[in-house]
């Protein structure tokens, strides 16, 4: 989840992303956040038909979170510890588990859902709702898995390039695969949806963490030469990697950077997804 998390705002999207299913990331997946660097201008091959509304729809979206999201974000970075901010990912990035083991299922992948939904059991009880990411020490590795990704396993093109106003970066394929992450996730049903009280304070910290463990790259995308051009390259690669990874194709991960300082005696939020696939430059 935290790789999908962070997939969105390592992109650029704004915390809203969190409204996915996943924690997406947020838990490490979020692995967090990639800061994009600027040599991914010079790699970016993304389909980009609608890059008119595209770009407007980018400026809107950045204007929104310097005026809000970035100031809510880092009042809660100074107000609370890393430690803390780590438990708070953890249990974000736990109740996505569910939707990653429904995706499992639907990959056709057995184990993998056997594991998800191993970690879910172990991590909300052992683990105190998923605070402590017990499931990891006993050999359970974290993944993530959403729609996107399982359009992508069976074949499925990501088509043009889309920046959803607010919501992110995204394509075609792994818009509708975002939309279908929200209205499937298990504990969204369960808690009766983000108009309940639980719902709309589970956006509302998942908003919060998601924005905080993306900040790093927020401030990447500050300094490159075209920001917009650099969030769409660094999510093109992100998905493509992801992909990768239920097609078998796996090689290895982009770096994530985390938001949270070094910290070697710290205990990590949740165990990073396994690796994926080696980032092509090719969409």
């Amino acid at each position: 989840m935290r790789t999908r998390t962070l997939a969105l705002i390592a992109a650029g999207g704004l915390a809203v992303s969190a409204a996915s299913a996943h924690a997406q990331n947020a838990g490490g997946e979020p692995p967090l956040v990639a800061a994009p660097a600027a040599s991914s201008d010079s790699v970016d091959t993304a389909y980009d038909p609608l890059q008119g509304f595209n770009r407007g729809s980018y400026g809107l979206s950045m204007a929104l979170d310097h005026a809000v999201l970035r100031p809510v974000a880092h009042g809660y970075m100074a107000v609370t510890p890393s430690p803390l901010r780590r438990r708070v990912s953890a249990v974000v990035y736990n109740l996505g588990e569910p939707s990653t083991t429904v995706n499992d299922i639907l990959q056709g992948k057995p184990k993998r859902a056997g594991r998800s939904s191993a970690r879910f059991l172990i991590n909300s009880t052992i683990g105190v709702l998923g605070i402590w990411d017990v499931a990891t020490g006993m050999g359970l590795k974290a993944h993530d898995a959403d729609f996107g990704q399982t359009f992508g396993r069976y074949g499925v093109r990501p088509g043009p390039y889309l920046y959803v106003p607010v919501i992110g970066p995204s394509n075609f394929r792994d818009g509708v695969g975002r939309v279908l992450d929200f209205f499937t996730d298990p504990v969204g049903i369960v808690g009766g949806g983000y108009t309940t009280t639980f719902g709309a304070t589970r956006l509302g910290v998942q908003t919060v963490d998601t924005r905080a463990r993306a900040d790093t790259a927020f401030r990447a995308l500050d300094d490159a030469t075209d920001p917009y051009v650099t969030a769409r390259s660094a999510y093109g690669q992100y998905r493509e990697a992801f992909i990768r990874e239920a097609t078998g194709e796996v090689q290895t991960l982009p770096d994530f950077d985390n938001d949270y300082p070094a910290d070697p005696a710290a205990e990590p939020a949740s165990a990073p997804p396994e690796a994926t696939t080696a980032p092509s430059t090719t969409q």
